[in-house]
């Protein structure tokens, strides 16, 4: 025996939104949808690269190794054996 009405009602005609403001129809299960990014505005299909350094992580690395490479190494102390001579 099958049972009935176990399917979510499908809408054939979802009206999608993005924040940049493009909008478009798809069939879902929900009325309406909000996206925060879309193909007209995603890098990837658009073409235009978007890099943010955070913080200034690549002028803080930088400062790091500069910081690094002033430091003098320290130098290991090799530990001579004994080795006793026969009288």
């Amino acid at each position: 025996m099958a049972k009935k009405e176990i399917h979510p009602q499908y809408f054939e005609k979802t009206k999608v939104t993005c924040a940049c403001g493009n909008t478009f129809v798809v069939g879902s299960t929900m009325k309406e949808i909000n996206v925060d990014i879309c193909a007209k505005c995603h890098p990837f299909f658009t073409g235009e690269e978007k890099l943010i350094d955070t913080a200034g992580r690549v002028e803080k690395f930088k400062a790091r190794t500069a910081k690094a490479s002033a430091i003098p190494k320290k130098t290991k102390k090799i530990r001579v054996r004994k080795v006793p001579t026969q009288k």
